[in-house]
């Protein structure tokens, strides 16, 4: 089923509505509330609360109103084996993006609701109620920042030069050769003077604002493993609408799926050929392939 851009603009807005009157005030009422009263996940950094849960069932009782027909895949209801992405207009939403942030209080927590067409991500919506930043975007739309549209304004692109959004993950598990452990070292050999030499990495705690940013032009690039898919989505439109590019975070990956757990967002505002030849920059850093 392939949707028009007129019909990507309307769903655009749509979710813009739904993030505005009714997820935004909701994260930003409850966020801080639960410093001690959170379960554990994967680990004891992998955290989730009520809210997460509860956000998620109105987004999905919001978004069946509106578009009955449509699949939906969100964090909270997603099995590990079973949930699958189909082809098929799919939602695919992170009610609460950053919840370690929304845990303490920090202001960078986030709602990130995407949709994705044959398994490409065709609207982007990602939501910081906390500062009143509203992300959207839909495939050959443009991209805006609260109804203004994102210029990225134009300028060259090198690892010497740049800001990386970076984060440690939830995987913490370190021994030789872990991803941890090649995160950590990864790190090391770009802020080093004896390797990529960058200005600085940055870490917002959230894929979701770390690929707006990126869009923006703020960060340079963000590299991340152990995202789902629900973490990229809507940013990754917005992302591509801003002229920026989504690569596979480890070596030669040119081209991947929404699904693939090891992303690397490159801005805009340069050409395709700056793009590439800072990935493979970045590339020469890294100490290992990434593995989920």
């Amino acid at each position: 089923m392939s949707l028009s851009q007129s019909e990507l603009k309307q769903i655009e807005g749509a979710i813009v509505k739904l993030l505005r009157e009714e997820v935004g005030p909701k994260i930003k009422a409850e966020s801080g509330k639960y410093l001690t009263v959170y379960d554990d996940k994967a680990n004891q950094v992998d955290l989730v609360t009520k809210s997460d849960k509860n956000i998620e069932l109105i987004i999905k009782a919001r978004l069946k109103e509106l578009y009955p027909t449509f699949h939906f895949v969100g964090e909270e209801e997603y099995i590990p084996g079973e949930t699958k992405i189909p082809a098929e207009p799919t939602f695919i939403v992170d009610p609460i993006d950053g919840t370690t942030n929304f845990i303490h209080g920090f202001p960078y927590s986030c709602c990130s609701i995407g949709l994705a067409v044959g398994g490409k991500s065709v609207v982007g919506c990602v939501f910081n109620p906390h500062l009143d930043q509203l992300y959207h975007a839909s495939k050959g739309n443009g991209a805006f920042v609260n109804d203004e549209p994102i210029a990225v304004a134009k300028r060259p692109l090198t690892l010497q030069k740049s800001v990386v959004g970076l984060e440690g993950g939830a995987d913490r598990a370190d021994s030789p050769g872990s991803n941890f452990d090649i995160k950590m070292e990864t790190y090391k050999n770009l802020l080093s003077d004896k390797g990529g030499f960058v200005h600085g990495f940055r870490s917002l705690g959230s894929a979701a604002m770390n690929i707006c940013y990126t869009a923006l032009g703020i960060f340079d690039a963000y590299w991340e493993g152990g995202c789902w898919a629900w973490d990229v989505c809507a940013g990754w439109c917005i992302l591509e609408e801003c002229g920026g590019t989504m690569i596979g975070g480890n070596k030669g990956q040119w081209d991947i799926g929404i699904d693939h757990r090891v992303y690397f967002a490159i801005r805009g505002g340069c050409t395709a050929d700056e793009q590439k030849k800072f990935a493979e920059e970045f590339w020469a850093q890294t100490t290992g392939d990434l593995k989920y």
